[in-house]
């Protein structure tokens, strides 16, 4: 099963949110990580709130902020937005996906951007399946 890396500065939002629907959504498919070139003590709160009520998941619970070093050499890494520029991982993304961070952003953009995310899964998912 091919191992994909979801990667932000921080991994503390997006790439946590890639992370928890790659493991809900395509878990049979391929195995989700998520990273970031530096750490936050905890997973953004407003992301948790709002995947623990979309989705019943509780990131804090089966995640935590990784870096990229803590994870095991992805097939497939994803860069979630190089906005202000991309973090580096040893080699060169196979993808950006170019998600806006929502972090001190409305619930309204939350969920927006959750479904954007979800959307980019499900559409790797099938690819991989295909492939």
């Amino acid at each position: 099963m091919k191992k994909v890396a979801f990667i932000c500065v921080h991994n503390s939002c997006r790439s946590q949110i890639a992370e928890a629907l790659g493991k809900k959504l395509a878990g049979d498919v391929f195995e989700s990580y998520s990273a970031g070139t530096e750490i936050k003590p905890q997973i953004n709160q407003d992301a948790v709130r709002i995947m623990k009520g979309l989705y019943g998941i509780d990131m804090e619970q089966t995640q935590y902020s990784k870096l990229i070093t803590d994870i095991p050499d992805p097939d497939i890494a994803i860069s979630m937005g190089c906005n202000v520029g991309c973090p580096f991982i040893g080699r060169a993304f196979d993808d950006n996906w170019g998600v806006e961070d929502p972090t001190g952003k409305s619930d309204n953009d939350f969920l927006r951007i959750i479904k954007d995310i979800e959307n980019k899964i499900l559409q790797l998912r099938d690819e991989l399946k295909t492939s």
